[in-house]
Order: structure tokens, then C-alpha cells, then sequence
């Protein structure tokens, strides 16, 4: 933040005290209300978020507690997402993280694992860029509540994100592996198109990361499961992996530019778009020019 005005951080770091605060007031005029216990927990929060001559920065981790104490937990969870919001306008990592995660946590307390797991994806997508590994810790947890809640068809755009952040960081092996745990989600909401889609999303970026064996074990796998056989994303794979077997980059980039991969999501066409990767070597397909001379004297 070099060059900025002084005055302007401080009016910045001051909206999380001034909002808080502003609902702490609201809640001492509720008519609901009534518990002594209550008030006296919103009286420590202010003490605690008070600034000072000798205190400067307010006690946000030890206030948080007496605010959620004070209030419901649908509403000390809207207003933590408020609170994480502001932290990462204030590019508070670490705290913006901490709200957006305790936020989901009163969520889940009111049983709603939707809110829950938006919060904690919202919280990874601001993380991104700053605390990558985080921001997968939370789409992963993200994905957790959905799915333990049966609600497999909504998590496809999380881990869609997931995906493309371990391909940033160049996880390709990671980023296969949750690709193939999208299909699975998808079979379990019989989104089935959408599962074959990822399984041949995996194919392509074990082909990316230059790991054949891999690759074709993954379609050897997949072959396994009659929707994916029979679906034009194992056609695709197929040709794919045979124009690898011969070394064809020709084959290999006409493939990749075929339209069904051009109907996969966007970070996985641009990593087929630049196939093949490393040295290609043809391969040999039959057992006598890949193993040893055949023994005339050997009748086994």
C-alpha cells in the first residue's frame, strides 16, 4: 500500500468497527431483547472493539465471540460475511478467511448447508490469488456440506474452481483428481453428460502434464462405466490416446480442436489447445516389438 493516504486506510479500517458496532446498537433497541445475559455480552463486545489512546486496533477475534453470543445465528452469520467482506477490502487475509469460515459454522448451526457452503465459497474466491491453498481448504469444505446434504447438483461450479486454481498453481494430478470427483457427484444427480465431460477433462490434463500411462489408465477406468463408453467424450479420449500411441501431432491437435472439446469448460480447452506437450515417441502397440525376441524353443 505504498503511497496511499494515511487517512484513507484509517477511514477503511474503521468500517469494520463502525459496522458492528452499528448493529450492536440495533440490537439493544430490539424488542426481542430482553436477557441480561445478552446485553451484557453486547457491553463486551463494545468494550473490546473500542478504540483508545493506548488500545489502536480493536479486539476483533475476542469481540466476535460476545457479538455471536448476543444474536441469532442466521443474523451473526450475515453479519460475519459482512465483516469478511470488509476484511478483504482491507486485504486482511487471514481475518477475512476466519469470518467467512465462522459465518459458514452458523449457517450450518441453522441447518442450512447452502448459505454454509456459499460462504466458505465466497471466502475462496476472494482468497484466490493472495492464500490459494486456503481458498482450495474452502471450496473443499465447500463441496463437503453440499454433498453431505444429497445436494451433488450444486456443486459443480465448485469444483469447477477447484480445478482451476490447482491448474494455476500447476497441480495437474490434483487437479485430475477432483475433476474425477465431479463425475462421481454428477453420477450421483444423474447428470450424466456432465460426467463424462470430466472424466475426459481428466484424460486431458494427465495428457497435458505429459503423463500417458495415467492418462490411459484413467480412460481404461472410466471405460468401465457403460455412460462413458458409449459417449462421444470416450470417442474423443480414444482417438486422443491413440494418436499419442503413433506420435501423430497432427491427429492430436485436429482432436483438440474437435467440438467436443470445444464444449468443455474454458481452462481445460486452452490446456488441450496447446497438446502435445514434452517429446512424443511412438509406442509400441504389440507384445513381441515391446518385449523381449520371441524363443522358438519357448512352447509356454
Amino acid at each position: 500500500m505504498a503511497g496511499a493516504d494515511p487517512e484513507k486506510l484509517i477511514a477503511k479500517a474503521d468500517k469494520l468497527s463502525v459496522y458492528i458496532l452499528r448493529h450492536c446498537l440495533n440490537l439493544l433497541i430490539s424488542p426481542s431483547v430482553t436477557s441480561s445475559t445478552r446485553l451484557g455480552d453486547l457491553s463486551v463486545l463494545v468494550e473490546r472493539t473500542k478504540l483508545t489512546l493506548t488500545r489502536w486496533s480493536a479486539d476483533w477475534r475476542n469481540a466476535t465471540q460476545y457479538y455471536e453470543q448476543a444474536v441469532k445465528p442466521w443474523d451473526a452469520a450475515k453479519h460475519m460475511e459482512s465483516a469478511a467482506a470488509l476484511a478483504v477490502e482491507l486485504s486482511i487475509w487471514n481475518e477475512a478467511a476466519d469470518f467467512y469460515r465462522r459465518a459458514s459454522e452458523l449457517y450450518n448451526e441453522c441447518g442450512r448447508s447452502q448459505p454454509a457452503s456459499d460462504a466458505l465459497a465466497k471466502g475462496a474466491r476472494a482468497l484466490e490469488d493472495h492464500k490459494p491453498e486456503e481458498a482450495i481448504a474452502m471450496y473443499t469444505d465447500a463441496c463437503a456440506l453440499l454433498e453431505e446434504d444429497g445436494k451433488e447438483n450444486m456443486v459443480f461450479d465448485i469444483y469447477r474452481a477447484i480445478t482451476s486454481v490447482y491448474i494455476k498453481l500447476e497441480k495437474y494430478t490434483d487437479a485430475a483428481t477432483f475433476l474425477l470427483r465431479w463425475a462421481v457427484a454428477a453420477n450421483k444427480c444423474n447428470a450424466l453428460h456432465s460426467q463424462c465431460k470430466a472424466y475426459l477433462s481428466a484424460i486431458i490434463v494427465y495428457l497435458y502434464a505429459h503423463d500417458f500411462q495415467e492418462a490411459e489408465k484413467c480412460y481404461n477406468d472410466c471405460c468401465q462405466i457403460d455412460t462413458f463408453l458409449s459417449s462421444d467424450q470416450s470417442h474423443c479420449a480414444s482417438k486422443l490416446l491413440s494418436a499419442y500411441r503413433e506420435a501423430d501431432i497432427e491427429e492430436i491437435q485436429r482432436v483438440a480442436k474437435s467440438s467436443t472439446v470445444s464444449n468443455l469448460d474454458h481452462v481445460i480447452i486452452r490446456l488441450a489447445r496447446k497438446l502435445p506437450t514434452g517429446e512424443l515417441v511412438a509406442m509400441e502397440i504389440n507384445s513381441l516389438e515391446h518385449g523381449a525376441a520371441l524363443d522358438e524353443d519357448d512352447l509356454t
